[in-house]
């Protein structure tokens, strides 16, 4: 994790399938409440999110390609906001969780084949709410590095 401190992970979420553009599973049920982290693995596409040791949701992500790559390494969320609007691209950002001053966000997007983002990590809108609720500012997120280029979106 960013600070150092390592997490046993004590259950993954049983996923009896191969997940599709758009598709997410959650299930926090019995989970303890406490602080939740992120991890991002852009070779695999995939967004986890885990607390208390266990994973609660994961999903399909797009991510940034073409000279909008998205930023690999450890974060902290630094800004939440519902309904936030991206002077940048004349967009909607529903759901954002910031990660970097230069507006690399964690957003509700419409993750469908062929789509990719500007640098942020675009989860479905109900991934997203969900994750928000759970996530607070200065919570971790690790974005895991594309090692083979042809692996990208």
């Amino acid at each position: 994790m960013p600070d150092g401190r390592h997490e046993r992970i004590r259950s993954l979420l049983n996923v009896d399938r191969r997940m599709h553009y758009g598709e997410f599973v959650w299930n926090d049920d019995s989970v303890p409440t406490g602080p939740a982290w992120v991890r991002v693995d852009l070779a695999a596409q995939t967004i986890s999110v885990f607390r208390a040791g266990h994973e609660i949701g994961t999903a399909v992500i797009l991510y940034g390609t073409d000279g909008h790559a998205t930023p690999t390494g450890d974060f902290r969320v630094l800004e939440k906001d519902k309904d936030h609007w991206s002077r940048s691209y004349d967009a909607p950002m529903r759901y954002m969780l910031r990660l970097t001053n230069d507006g690399v966000a964690i957003h509700a997007s419409d993750v469908e084949k062929g789509y990719a983002t500007h640098g942020c990590i675009g989860v479905p809108p109900g991934f997203a709410r969900r994750l928000f609720d759970v996530m607070n500012n200065g919570d971790p997120v690790v974005i895991l590095p594309i090692r083979n280029e042809s692996n990208a979106a």
